[in-house]
């Protein structure tokens, strides 16, 4: 599955990247405390019919008061200068102004009273309106006085952290290309059919693990994180820098290039080895080892400099790489199968010398540069191409043999326990909130069985950090990815799919999207976001706001094994089973030999007969059991069955366990 997994674009590392950035400013001296949290500010939104609380910083015994409306509330800042104010808003709609005034005063202008929706998850719930399908005709027409957003700035932390950054914009032409396009579809449903002021927080970020949104003391009782939970303490207890990964801080520790500064050009390397890339490592002494070697390369580009956005390639690399050009970082990846593309932003290429280096870090015999000559080149805005392999300077940096350390992990996002927990989630709380959408899994999909312990824990700990008791948790299924397999298989993102509908049946108050007919094989983002909201809008709808609408696909019941078929009961066959295909394919069928053939389907009634005449004594069946089926069985109202398995045999992930 990990080939399949991170066969992607670059955007991952330029949405999580975004991280660096806020990481780089998390080690400053600290600011001063505001006087309100930044979560509150002009245009918000307040979760109507229930107790808000806003908050902020003043002198201690400051006296606060807020109001809004007819309402009227008062509290005073403690001795750690925060202050907490409880609260009934007024009746749905607005806008209000919402003034606040101590020894400071502000005042909060068009506000409404509605309902709010946490958006948390990875990078495609972070996915932006603007890159979406047809996002450019959406955009223009996303006019929604009624929806406001708040993205949640890239944060991690290894300490409680307080203030959040962002602010709530409204639904405009103007600001709708940054609004996750998820929560968007999901919010102008919603809003169109219920008629409220819609709220949305979107507090999500790429590449990132659920445990990474999880408290210590809820991941603790687990024991399968408590490898990276004590290394989090020990940088906590270091004041290390706040990178959320692990490879920076091995890099920080080890890698002499890296202390050396030799992505600059200032730096000499006339007495660095003359290398061959692709390869280099040989020449370096290393060709079948571990090692972090650093490669540079000066080129000689025209003036002026073709016109438009240049791009530099790599093609793939074992295990991460880091790209500076004129000393500047350009991308770096560590999805060994994805092909390096990062773009030159303006005025990172100069006319005359500039000076390419990468930084590479391998962990195996064959590893480092992967491609084909062809494949490292620099290509300008005007399509022109300028080779980049062939004579490079190298210089080993880090010889990473045994008994040499290497890193837990390699991702260069946030991806260690708790991080964006403490960074991005806490902060936040306890507002006041209707609900949560989560669209995540992909990163946990290497382990996806254990994905059913982890989700339900972190549920949890979400609601008592809220404190707003078993609010609706509204979980979206992976979609379609990579290629169909034309035999029966086992696959890690069909146990994380499952993994996430056992979590949807046992935890209360939770929801599936079902999103098996669509997705994307050769893109991990896929763009048509619309249906994700939409069948996130009908689980609101139905379970939240009582309309009478389909909401979930066909979804096992019961089995009946017969002698030579399988008979399969359904729930919310609404309308009827019917297949969207003239044969109802990725139907397997096995006995207790747990061999798996293909096997035919018939639907009768609310149920669907399975056999195979390889199968004389059958006694399990799956269905849509690959990250990439072809899945054929719907309901009348057009929602789609997600995958299952009537056996509970062993999978490949079951015992997985990176640390």
């Amino acid at each position: 599955m990990i080939a399949r997994l991170i066969r992607v674009t670059s955007v991952l590392f330029f949405i999580a990247s975004s991280s660096i950035g806020a990481v780089a400013q998390s080690n400053l001296a600290p600011q001063p405390l505001p006087l309100v949290s930044p979560l509150f500010g002009d245009n918000m939104v307040l979760q109507r019919g229930k107790i808000n609380t806003l908050w902020g910083w003043s002198d201690p015994g400051d006296h606060i008061e807020l109001r809004i409306g007819k309402q009227h509330a008062t509290a005073v800042a403690g001795t750690d200068h925060r202050w907490s104010v409880t609260f009934l808003p007024p009746p749905t709609g607005g806008p209000y102004d919402l003034t606040i005034t101590g020894h400071q005063t502000a005042a909060l202008h068009n506000v409404l009273v509605g309902d709010v929706w946490l958006c948390g998850g990875q990078s495609n719930m972070q996915f932006g309106l603007r890159g979406a399908l047809g996002g450019s005709e959406q955009v223009k027409a996303a006019n929604y006085p009624q929806i406001r957003f708040f993205s949640v700035a890239a944060h991690p932390a290894y300490h409680p952290t307080s203030v959040v950054n962002g602010e709530w914009k409204v639904v405009s032409p103007e600001t709708a290309g940054d609004i996750s396009a998820v929560a968007y579809y999901f919010a102008r449903r919603v809003q169109q059919d219920v008629h409220v002021p819609i709220g949305l927080v979107i507090d999500a970020l790429g590449g990132t693990p659920a445990e990474s949104w999880t408290s210590a003391g809820a991941l603790g009782p687990l024991h399968d994180f408590d490898i990276p939970l004590a290394e989090v303490q020990r940088l906590a207890a270091a004041n290390a820098p706040e990178y959320g990964n692990y490879v920076m801080h091995w890099c920080d520790q080890f890698d002499i290039g890296l202390k050396g500064n030799w992505s600059s050009p200032e730096v000499k390397d006339a007495d660095w080895k003359d290398v061959q890339l692709p390869g280099g490592f040989k020449e370096l002494g290393v060709p079948d080892s571990p090692a972090v070697a650093w490669f540079r390369k000066e080129i000689v580009l025209p003036d002026p400099l073709p016109p438009g956005r240049a791009l530099i390639f790599f093609g793939e690399i074992e295990r991460m790489d880091t790209v500076f050009v004129n000393g500047q970082l350009v991308g770096g990846s560590a999805w060994v199968e994805n092909p390096r593309v990062y773009p030159l932003h303006d005025g990172v290429l100069k006319p005359g010398r500039n000076l390419v280096a990468i930084r590479v870090l391998k962990t195996k015999a064959d590893g480092g540069f992967l491609g084909k000559p062809d494949d490292l080149h620099l290509v300008f805005g005007d399509k022109t191409s300028l080779p980049l392999a062939g004579e490079w300077k190298g210089r080993l940096s880090v010889d990473a043999r045994p008994r040499h350390s290497l890193p837990i992990g390699y991702e260069n996002w946030p991806v260690m326990p708790t991080v964006l927990y403490q960074g991005m989630l806490e902060p936040i709380a306890p507002l006041a909130v209707t609900g949560a959408l989560w669209y995540q899994g992909e990163q946990n999909s290497e382990r996806g069985f254990q994905y059913r312990k982890i989700l339900p824990v972190m549920i949890n700990d979400w609601r008592r950090l809220f404190g707003q008791g078993d609010f609706p948790f509204y979980i979206v299924s992976l979609p379609a990815f990579g290629h169909h397999s034309d035999i029966p298989t086992d696959d890690g993102w069909a146990e994380t799919r499952e993994s996430q509908a056992l979590v949807a049946s046992r935890v209360s108050n939770t929801c599936l999207a079902v999103m098996i007919d669509t997705g994307d094989p050769d893109n991990l983002h896929p763009k048509d976001k619309e249906p994700v909201g939409d069948r996130l809008a009908r689980c609101a709808l139905a379970l939240q706001y009582h309309v009478k609408i389909p909401y979930q696909g066909p979804t096992l019941t019961s089995v009946d094994r017969r002698s030579g078929s399988v008979r399969l009961h359904f729930a919310h066959a609404d309308g009827g089973l019917v297949s969207r295909r003239p044969k109802m394919g990725d139907f397997s069928i096995a006995g207790d030999d747990h061999k798996w053939y293909w096997a035919d389907a018939r639907v009768e009634g609310d149920t669907v007969v399975v056999s195979s005449p390889s199968v004389p004594h059958p006694t399990q069946v799956r269905y849509a059991w690959q990250s990439n089926p072809e899945a054929a069985l719907f309901n009348g109202a057009g929602l789609p069955a997600g995958p299952f398995r009537t056996d509970n045999w062993p999978g490949i992930t079951e015992t997985h366990r990176p640390y």
